[in-house]
């Protein structure tokens, strides 16, 4: 069984257009914690819901999977990126990124507006007040609702 996770994307900077036109990509520049572990937690064929942030609407716009497991993040051992990180080393990486792969673009948004009217997503991540991770796990009872609520 796979696990299910939420990526989140800025799509003027990575869009689900762009991971389609590309088929897969590292998925880099996470510089949070949390989402660090998340993603070290990542195997082969985990689903992911593909959100643009920082839009509007922002929302759910696709699927991803996961195509290749954690590895050290290199953008953050290089001085000219914008993830550059003094701290980070080859030797001792503090960032990681997994590739992802495209699956499929939805012909509509799932807005984070209609994830929060959802009394069945109360307790998801995403919907929770305050949270602004851009990598989160997503329950199974989570991803069929949603998935479920794009077939209807």
């Amino acid at each position: 069984m796979p696990n299910y996770w939420l990526m989140k994307s800025e799509p003027d900077a990575f869009s689900i257009d762009d991971l389609k036109r590309l088929t897969q990509s590292p998925w880099d520049g996470v510089r949070n914690y949390q989402a660090r572990n998340f993603m070290k937690e990542m195997k082969i064929d985990d689903l992911i819901f593909f959100y643009h942030s920082s839009c509007s609407p922002a929302g759910i716009v696709g699927v991803a999977k996961v195509c290749k497991e954690a590895y050290p993040d290199h953008t953050s051992w290089d001085p000219n990126s914008a993830y550059f990180d003094a701290k980070s080393t080859p030797e001792k990486p503090r960032w990681f990124m997994v590739d992802v792969a495209f699956v499929e673009k939805w012909s509509s948004i799932l807005t984070l507006a209609e994830l929060k009217q959802s009394p069945a997503l109360a307790d998801m991540v995403l919907t929770q007040k305050g949270n602004r991770l851009s990598v989160m796990p997503i329950s199974s009872d989570e991803w069929d609702y949603i998935t479920a609520i794009l077939k209807k």
